[in-house]
């Protein structure tokens, strides 16, 4: 009988231990990251709008952080230091409406904003005809401009500096326009003292191919020739753009590089934002010194009294109640274990 060798097998395994990037290897400066949380229960509409929230802010965030019950501020921050997060982006509901509030960690300063309006990804998606959301839309974190903040009031300053410091900042030299492909909008109305909160997506056309020649070279698809005598007869029917989709000067630009298969370099190329929302309407309430403590440097309804001043009382009372339930169950479930440990 043949003998079969039992050969060993040396299996080698890699380790690679990736740390999480936080500084830009380009500008040097220290990659702003994120927590989107909340700390109350919200109802399912709020809950939907975290998490798109949560994927505005990739890929610089935590997308699949799972809070507990019993997470005060301190649980979040003392994971917020070893893993570079600077910011937080808490939701909250009160019986009036829901806030959003952001801080910046470890320290503060915390800007508390009343939501007025919002709505969700999905919803802007419904109201679409073509919704756009490629699967590599959110690998590189989004541009942010802001329009009307230049009040010089020390408020709306302080505003500037928090969203300018939310988002990692650009190097206009090195930057790759292959990775600018969504931009965060925020517009304040001086009059209404409100700020439109907008997300959309940014994709380039070239200026004089329609849209099935577009098509064709994106996809590589044969298509239906079948009514047609010649290929001339495709090119001729096909149109040049839509009547949605005009061709502004203002919305042209020369690249500099070839961008896709389509978009080629030294020729002109037309400029299209698509919203992908959420979107939102907000109203600055206050400001405090510190991560929701500390002296207040603004309050919208003064220090008498107001509708923002009782909301914040009801929701610091409630997270009181809160935390006392809490503490009570852990005293409990304590006793427990020693009544336990002594019998």
């Amino acid at each position: 009988m043949a003998r079969f060798k039992n050969r060993k097998r040396n299996f080698s395994v890699k380790t690679t231990n990736k740390k999480p990037k936080t500084v830009d290897h380009i500008t040097g400066d220290k990659i702003p990251k994120s927590f989107v949380f909340s700390r109350e229960k919200l109802p399912a509409s709020l809950r939907q709008l975290q998490m798109d929230l949560r994927k505005l802010m990739l890929p610089h965030t935590a997308l699949k952080l799972r809070e507990k019950r019993r997470n005060n501020l301190k649980d979040f921050l003392n994971v917020a230091g070893p893993m570079g997060v600077t910011h937080f982006l808490m939701l909250s509901k009160t019986s009036t409406s829901p806030q959003l509030r952001v801080a910046r960690t470890p320290q503060g300063p915390t800007l508390s904003f009343k939501i007025l309006e919002y709505s969700l990804v999905a919803d802007i998606a419904k109201s679409q005809l073509r919704p756009r959301c490629p699967p590599d839309l959110f690998k590189n974190s989004p541009l942010i401009v802001l329009s009307g903040f230049g009040t010089g009031e020390q408020h709306m300053k302080l505003t500037t500096i928090m969203f300018q410091n939310i988002f990692p900042v650009i190097d206009i030299n090195t930057v790759k326009l292959s990775s600018c492909q969504r931009i965060v909008l925020l517009n304040y109305d001086k009059e209404k003292k409100l700020i439109d909160f907008r997300h959309y997506s940014i994709r380039l056309q070239p200026v004089g191919v329609s849209r099935r020649i577009r098509k064709f070279v994106q996809t590589h698809q044969v298509p239906n020739l079948s009514n047609l005598r010649d290929m001339s007869d495709f090119i001729a029917k096909a149109g040049y753009g839509s009547e949605s989709e005009g061709d502004d000067e203002a919305a042209m630009v020369n690249l500099p590089t070839d961008i896709g298969r389509i978009n080629k370099a030294s020729t002109k190329s037309a400029v299209r934002l698509q919203e992908i929302g959420p979107r939102m309407t907000l109203q600055l309430v206050k400001i405090e010194e510190g991560l929701c403590s500390g002296g207040v440097i603004f309050q919208e309804y003064g220090n008498n009294g107001g509708a923002a001043k009782q909301d914040g009382v009801e929701t610091e009372n409630k997270q009181e109640s809160k935390e006392d339930e809490d503490e009570d169950e852990d005293e409990e479930e304590v006793e427990e274990e020693e009544q336990e440990m002594e019998e």
